[in-house]
């Protein structure tokens, strides 16, 4: 993670939403780097980009949040910036398990699934 994908965080960490326009004033970056690194987060799932309800024509305006399934991870990478965030969808994860075999983790001795993984976070 990078200054500016920090910024971004930071400016969103609350969990409000916020418009690109505000969010645009907050950071203080040009529109271009603004655009690439929030789509860069928001393919990373670590913030969320919702449609603004519009009364008018033209283009739609877009809000973005931190979502609140990912609030621990962005706290966490913000409070220690040497730390690397990674994220990963359980499926690939189970994949580079060294505990799963099968579908079952020989680790939980259980079935493999993320309530049982003792490799995420909770």
């Amino acid at each position: 993670m990078d200054f500016f994908d920090e910024r971004v965080l930071a400016a969103l960490k609350d969990g409000k939403p916020r418009s690109f326009t505000t969010l645009l004033g907050e950071v203080g970056f040009s529109h271009n780097t603004l655009q690439h690194h929030l789509d860069h987060l928001v393919a990373r799932g670590l913030v969320v980009k919702e449609k603004m309800a519009s009364n008018g024509l033209g283009r739609p305006k877009f809000a973005y949040h931190v979502p609140s399934t990912a609030t621990k991870q962005v706290t966490a990478a913000l409070q220690n910036p040497y730390e690397a965030l990674v994220t990963l969808q359980f499926t690939r994860l189970r994949h580079l398990c060294r505990f799963e075999k099968g579908g079952y983790c020989k680790e939980a001795k259980k079935s493999c699934a993320p309530q049982n993984c003792p490799q995420t976070r909770k």
